[in-house]
């Protein structure tokens, strides 16, 4: 169930005012069309010129289903006519829209996904944010599913990376590093916190009390189950209905709408199974309490002291308060923006796995942390003795030995390729609904490019792009940030600053852009429900045939629709495959990640 009410709250507020802008375009669609073009019929005027043109037997400007031309012995036969006729005959206008079947395709194809949007997880500090997290989710696809799979890989590297530690605490510590991949995580050894955390025996409570803490669940609820069964079923009931009755709308017909959509069904359960710790007052409250418990060495020997009464930092810390941050989409908790906390996260988490790694190295070989002391316990092999584990800060530091700059790499060990084949299956998500969505509008009468499958690639492409954008927007703002405390020259000094403005000029375009891209896929369905592609141009599929071999098919009931029919269905098993496909990849990847 949700974990907070304000999320709640604000995912319905969310559909509303979705709704509310969708109602208002609605209501103006017609006073924005009579502002430009006139309303027209284009079903009667070819009727009326195929009428004149048999009187006359004249059967030029007339095509057969194929688009070629018609005897004069077979004008009655014509299915329709070219586009220059199209437009002299019935001129630029669009078709006259029908609201009973407006709102009857609004509420089958584009309502339910509007409606499953809410399933999505937010959490933020701020409704904007969360608002912004949708808006990008909408607007890339790809980004969404980037993230998601980003985190997953992740979470399995970083528990493969501790699977052969001998140290106490480490199943509690991928738990917490697990769980905090939607927060800010920091890591300090400034004053030994690091190395105290890890190494004495008084944090042993620390671990496993904050790894509890932080172990809330965000997953399926009666809510979410219903929603994500309501758009499944109403999308295969109208996909059943469109199939059966191809020809009386088959222009205004919303498959496609229903296809490009259909990505948000996996996105939705990918995360319901993740179940991220994404809500951010959780999981300040779960490191508030644990910052009472964690201890760090002093000077004197075997001497410990409270952290919080040493300093005001955190040996791990989720610090939203950065002034300069790397980038601020890394301070966002929404998992969305994981894309950009992914590669420090993956930096922070490996500091924790070194210092583990170190101390449980040294502890193979019976080493205590005290300089000169006899290990305890030799025998026990399973067993390590919370004498061999005290000592000062200085012994406490040189049991970790943590790697610093300049000599640690600002790149977290199969960074790279973790980014490379988290990339793969979202894009093939996106480009599968995309293209779907585009074959069922290319293979529809008249056959060819046109504005209706130009507006779905549009969207594809702009998807893609806003991903590109924002992932590399991720990478030169970490860059800019690790190499921003380092000494160098005044020339290495320019070109960080050139790289962070960079970084945002990227996140700032590539979050405009998805802006525009989710307003345009909502009114992309809206312009096909409403008739507003029902002319000559966008029915005569002038964009892909040209001006001179462009045609407009008007009467479907003697045409052969077998091909049309062919690819809805190849649309249907291209995207219901690759979405089933992203959900059992998902399944078997969050069945690797530790409880």
């Amino acid at each position: 169930m949700r974990d907070t009410k304000s999320e709640f709250y604000c995912s319905q507020r969310l559909i509303l005012t979705i709704s509310s802008v969708i109602r208002l375009f609605l209501l103006l669609l017609p006073l924005l069309k009579g502002a430009y073009a006139s309303d027209i019929n284009i079903t009667d005027c070819f009727v009326k010129f195929r009428n004149n043109a048999n009187l006359t037997l004249d059967a030029s400007g007339l095509v057969n289903g194929n688009g070629g031309n018609v005897p004069s012995s077979g004008i009655m036969n014509a299915v329709g006519f070219t586009y220059e006729t199209c437009l002299s005959q019935c001129g630029s206008g669009t078709q006259n829209p029908t609201w009973a079947n407006i709102s009857q395709q609004f509420g089958a194809w584009l309502l339910p996904y509007l409606a499953l949007i809410s399933q999505l997880p937010f959490g933020a500090r701020h409704r904007v944010d969360n608002l912004m997290s949708a808006i990008l989710i909408v607007g890339s696809p790809v980004l969404a599913g980037y993230s998601m799979i980003l985190t997953i890989l992740n979470a399995n590297w970083i528990s493969r990376q501790f699977d052969n530690l001998s140290f106490p605490n480490t199943k509690s510590a991928v738990r917490i590093l697990i769980s905090l991949q939607q927060s800010p995580l920091r890591i300090s050894n400034e004053h030994s916190l690091l190395s105290s955390l890890v190494v004495l025996p008084d944090n042993d409570d620390w671990w496993p009390y904050t790894a509890d803490f932080l172990d809330y669940t965000h997953t399926w609820s009666i809510a979410s189950v219903t929603t994500i069964g309501w758009v499944i079923v109403a999308y295969l009931l109208t996909v059943a209905s469109s199939l059966s009755d191809v020809p009386s709308n088959i222009n205004s017909n919303g498959q496609g709408t229903g296809s490009v959509w259909l990505w948000l069904i996996p996105i939705v359960i990918g995360w319901l199974q993740l179940s991220p710790k994404c809500d951010y007052a959780r999981v300040r409250k779960a490191m508030d309490n644990a910052d009472a418990m964690a201890f760090v060495a002093t000077d004197d020997s075997d001497g410990v002291i409270k952290a919080s009464d040493l300093s005001e930092k955190r040996a791990v810390s989720i610090d939203t308060n950065i002034e300069n941050p790397s980038s601020p989409d890394e301070m966002l908790t929404p998992p969305i923006y994981n894309y950009a906390r992914a590669i420090l996260w993956s930096r922070s988490a490996e500091d924790v796995f070194d210092a583990f790694r170190i101390a449980s190295n040294n502890a193979k070989i019976h080493k205590p942390v005290t300089m000169g002391a006899t290990w305890k316990n030799v025998n026990r092999r399973d067993f390590i003795d919370p004498s061999n584990r005290k000592g000062n800060a200085s012994e406490v530091n040189a049991y970790c030995r943590l790697p610093r700059y300049p000599g640690r790499s600002p790149w977290a060990t199969g960074m790279f390729s973790r980014m490379f084949v988290a990339s793969l299956l979202p894009l093939a998500l996106q480009w599968a609904t995309t293209g779907a969505a585009v074959l069922v509008v290319y293979f529809t009468p008249t056959v060819g490019l046109g504005c209706r499958s130009l507006g779905y690639l549009i969207y594809g492409a702009l998807a893609t792009i806003i991903w590109a954008m924002l992932v590399m927007s991720s990478i030169l703002s970490h860059y800019a940030s690790s190499y921003s405390d380092r000494p160098r020259s005044p020339f290495s000094s320019v070109a960080v600053r050139l790289v962070k403005a960079v970084s945002n000029l990227l996140r700032w375009g590539g979050k405009l852009v998805a802006i525009v891209n989710a307003i345009w896929i909502i009114a992309a369905g809206m312009l096909q429900f409403t008739s507003v592609y029902d002319n000559c141009y966008c029915n005569s599929s002038v964009l892909g045939r040209g001006a001179q071999y462009a045609y407009d098919i008007i009467v479907f009931d003697s045409l052969d629709l077998s091909q049309t029919k062919a690819a809805w269905f190849g649309a249907l098993a291209l995207a219901g495959s690759t979405s089933l496909g992203f959900i059992f990849y998902m399944s078997l990847l969050t069945d690797l990640v530790p409880i």
